[in-house]
């Protein structure tokens, strides 16, 4: 059963709600409620409760000295409890610290951890950590718990400013109840506007020694005045060697990291090297024996893709990204391009070509060099093989020289010769004319149309021999330039055969080539004096392209429109009939052939058209019909011949093609 002192948690005793006298014998011994009220836990103010009862009831004062006891020395109990509870708390955030400690894999998170729990054990409301800055000669704010300004936050304090500057300097702890109104230390404008800023009024500072040295300050903060018992500069100041502690501890963690990571860079640096060593070693061996045994440029990149452990391969010059090649080929050195590295393959002034490694866009020095090296052994393998090539290019100039001065050859032998070439002269081939038109730098206004030198000739030949070679036809050196007869491949065209002969010609000799082509020539050895007229109306396109400011093109005369006609010239000293009509289809024989499946009067329509100056109005009095019906067939045309053959370009091929058209013998039909 419950004792009649048993009562509420605010101490009024158990029974009527007025704890009347009458439920509250004064035989129980006084010390029962304030054993309760330990039990319980209850406020300080609660312990008044029972004797302001006993006065009510006006208790004996026996009664009343006796309670008054009992309650001082539950009071005191109390304190004690509280202190030991206190105390508790304390060693375990202590211990709790401590076991940071030994774990210590973040000091920022160490530090906070400090900051908030002598925040939390002192009941302030504020609690932040400075640092010594040696370099600067000041301390700097390092972890804030319970701070609100963010100039605070930032504050420096120089050594000897400010309570902390104070304790830092002389490594004891300061305190304040009242920091504006304290004269013990100096007042700076910086640091008292953070301070003001933050609300800080009561401020504790303790040390963080390592040793003798002052490494920081720990400080508790409130922001109203209070003053900080002993305990807790104790226990502040046992925070502040774990957070010396912590911060030693991740110093030399830093320390031995640090140590750990260069000898692990070294490590590896002494590792790689070994390995380069090696693989240098390695691509030496190899490249030295693809030398002695004849090996080819694809055995070089074969063995140099294996030791790079990369995917390598040859390029001829036109082939090879221009501007990487040329700083290749100018420094002497292998160049990035993008992901890939370039190393020129260049011999005697002429470019040959390039190695390029793929996926590499780190490449070692020493791999650098042995790509660089492997670039050199290609040259070398690549002036042999021209060394033993240039006999079989004697034999192929030899060959072209024939078709050209000895037309009349028997076309069997012909063919036995060009088969030993690998050559097939019964395909179609185009003539080329090619010249080097880049002028000499020393040379005068006048010279700069002079004949290349030996060397300029040499050069070219030699290039255009290797890309005859390349592509089963012929080459020879001829009137101070070279002829080539390249075959024709399906679906190409001799424009587009003499400009990327010209491309490729001007890329190998480093220099502008220009290159002038015949239309094709359906079977030379067949028909072998065709060669000769079509080198002819090979340079004949050639000094053309030259005349109208293109050096350093390539075209065919077909290229020219109409002007293809009078470079064409004749053959067997008449028209080329067969020229004209293939001219007259190409460019209307699309309206031509309209007029004669559907029976319409087109032909003769453009030609009352260009015969009236391009005047629908007069066009249709010529023709007799409406003005509608002229404007009909002009949109005809439009859409056979294209929407800007009323250009000026096109109108002049149109009407020359209309004019042979009729002389041709062609017959329009009448509208």
């Amino acid at each position: 059963m419950d004792s009649p002192l048993n009562g509420s948690p605010d101490g009024t005793p158990k029974g009527t709600p007025n704890g009347s006298p009458h439920d509250r014998p004064h035989g129980d011994p006084p010390e029962t409620p304030y054993l309760e009220l330990l039990a319980r836990g209850a406020p300080a103010e609660a312990y008044e409760r029972p004797g302001l009862l006993a006065r009510a009831e006006r208790a004996p004062a026996e009664r009343l000295a006796a309670l008054e006891r009992a309650k001082l020395l539950a009071l005191r109990v109390r304190g004690e409890l509280e202190g030991r509870r206190r105390r508790e708390a304390e060693l375990s955030a202590l211990f709790e610290t401590a076991h940071d400690l030994a774990g210590l894999r973040d000091l920022d998170a160490v530090l906070q951890a400090i900051v908030q729990r002598a925040r939390s054990l002192l009941g302030t409301e504020a609690a932040y950590l400075t640092l010594n800055d040696p370099t600067a000669g000041d301390t700097y704010m390092r972890v804030t718990d319970g701070s609100v300004s963010a100039r605070f936050q930032q504050l420096r304090l120089g050594m000897g400013e400010g309570l902390g500057g104070l304790v830092a300097q002389t490594a004891r702890p300061y305190v304040t109840d009242s920091y504006f109104d304290d004269p013990r230390f100096q007042h700076t404008r910086t640091i008292d506007a953070g301070v003001s800023d933050e609300g800080l009024v009561a401020i504790l500072g303790v040390p963080l020694l390592l040793g003798s040295n002052v490494i920081g300050v720990l400080f508790a903060a409130d922001r109203r005045v209070r003053v900080f018992e002993r305990e807790q500069i104790a226990l502040l100041a046992s925070f502040a060697a774990h957070a010396a502690v912590a911060l030693d501890t991740a110093n030399l963690l830093a320390e031995t990291r640090t140590a750990l990571a260069e000898l692990e860079a070294a490590n590896e640096i002494i590792r790689d090297r070994s390995g380069v060593i090696e693989r240098a070693s390695e691509v030496h061996d190899r490249l030295t024996e693809l030398v002695l045994r004849g090996g080819g440029v694809r055995d070089v990149a074969a063995a140099v893709a294996e030791v790079l452990s990369g995917s390598v391969e040859f390029l001829e010059a036109d082939r090879a990204p221009a501007e990487a090649l040329d700083r290749s080929r100018a420094d002497g050195h292998a160049v990035r391009h993008g992901d890939d590295w370039i190393a020129a393959v260049s011999a005697g002034g002429e470019l040959l070509g390039a190695l390029v490694l793929h996926g590499h866009p780190r490449l070692d020095p020493v791999d650098q060099r042995t790509l660089e090296r492997a670039a050199m052994v290609t040259s070398l393998l690549q002036l042999a093989r021209r060394s033993a090539g240039e006999a079989e290019q004697r034999v192929r100039g030899e060959l072209l020289d024939d078709l050209l001065d000895a037309p009349d050859r028997e076309p069997r032998l012909l063919r036995e010769r060009a088969a030993r070439l690998r050559a097939d002269l019964d395909a179609p081939h185009v003539v080329l004319a090619a010249a080097i038109d880049a002028p000499r730098a020393t040379a005068g206004p006048e010279a700069a149309t002079e004949p290349e030198d030996a060397a300029d000739r040499q050069r070219l030949w030699s290039a255009a021999s290797h890309l005859a070679a390349t592509r089963q036809g012929l080459a020879a050196a001829r009137d101070g330039g070279t002829v080539l007869l390249l075959p024709l491949a399906g679906g190409d065209s001799a424009d587009a055969l003499a400009r990327r002969t010209a491309r490729q010609l001007g890329t190998a000799v480093h220099a502008p080539v220009t290159v002038g082509a015949s239309t094709p020539v359906a079977a030379p050895a067949a028909r072998p004096a065709e060669v000769a007229v079509s080198y002819a109306e090979a340079r004949r396109c050639l000094a053309a392209l030259r005349a109208l400011g293109r050096a350093g093109e390539g075209a065919a005369a077909e290229d020219f429109g109409f002007l293809g006609l009078l470079l064409a010239g004749t053959r067997d000293g008449a028209p080329d009939g067969t020229r004209v009509r293939d001219f007259v289809t190409r460019v209307i024989g699309a309206v031509v052939e309209y007029d004669a499946r559907r029976g319409t009067g087109l032909v003769r329509t453009l030609d009352a058209y260009f015969a009236s100056g391009m005047s629908p109005a007069r066009t249709k009095d010529e023709l007799h019909v409406h003005v509608n019906t002229v404007a009909q067939r002009l949109e005809r045309v439009g859409r056979l011949l294209g929407d800007d053959w009323q250009s000026p370009a096109r109108a002049l091929e149109i009407q020359l093609a209309l004019r042979l058209h009729r002389l041709t013998g062609a017959v329009d039909i009448e509208c």
